[in-house]
């Protein structure tokens, strides 16, 4: 609803900016992260979303778009409010959420304050399919997950298993497994289709 803020800087405090937008003070949540580089007088424009509750508007300021674009896609998350959506934002930055989800890197997500394991993830699971790297940029691939334009099946089975519940790092390696049975037969996984690969996967699975 409000993209950004432009104005003078009149205050600054720990976790907030205040702007003078034509003689109204206007209060903006932000962290050191966002706020460190600003200076009282100094005029400045800064990206914001609002959040709207029965009892309260309250606008989150943020150093680049990137960084609002990832908040608000971040609590579309169960359990995640707009203060940890910031936390997660201003300890990882976008680029940093990005790639821990890419690498479903619970360790990195948990560095946040107010999530744990089952938070990291959920986060995990439920935003695989919502952020995106930036251009030019690659995810740091969990062990044994092959770059996905060398097996182009591999994705719809990976996303099937975790839906089903496995985690990324266990449907990777259960794939990552069935690709080296079919190996050692001599049986190329292109030539069977993703429902196959799935109930192969499931047997791996259902292995360990």
């Amino acid at each position: 609803m409000i993209q950004f803020v432009r104005g003078e800087v009149a205050q600054l405090g720990n976790d907030h900016v205040v702007l003078d937008v034509s003689g109204i003070g206007i209060r903006v949540e932000a962290s050191t992260g966002t706020t460190g580089s600003l200076q009282v007088g100094d005029a400045h424009q800064i990206p914001t979303s609002l959040i709207v509750r029965e009892d309260s508007w309250t606008l989150y300021g943020f150093a680049d778009d990137a960084d609002r674009a990832a908040f608000d896609v971040v609590q579309s998350v169960s359990g995640i409010g707009p203060k940890t959506a910031q936390g997660l934002i201003s300890t990882l930055s976008a680029d940093g959420l990005q790639r821990a989800v890419a690498a479903a890197d619970e360790k990195a997500l948990m560095q946040v304050s107010g999530i744990g394991r089952k938070g990291a993830q959920r986060i995990i699971l439920e935003l695989a399919d919502k952020l995106t790297l930036p251009t030019g940029a690659a995810p740091s691939k969990a062990p044994g997950e092959p770059a996905a334009e060398q097996q182009p099946w591999r994705a719809d089975v990976h996303s099937g298993l975790v839906s089903l519940g496995w985690s990324s790092r266990e449907a990777g390696t259960a794939i990552d497994l069935v690709v080296t049975r079919m190996s050692s037969d001599v049986t190329e996984p292109e030539s069977l289709s993703v429902a196959s690969m799935m109930r192969a996967a499931l047997l791996e699975l259902n292995r360990s």
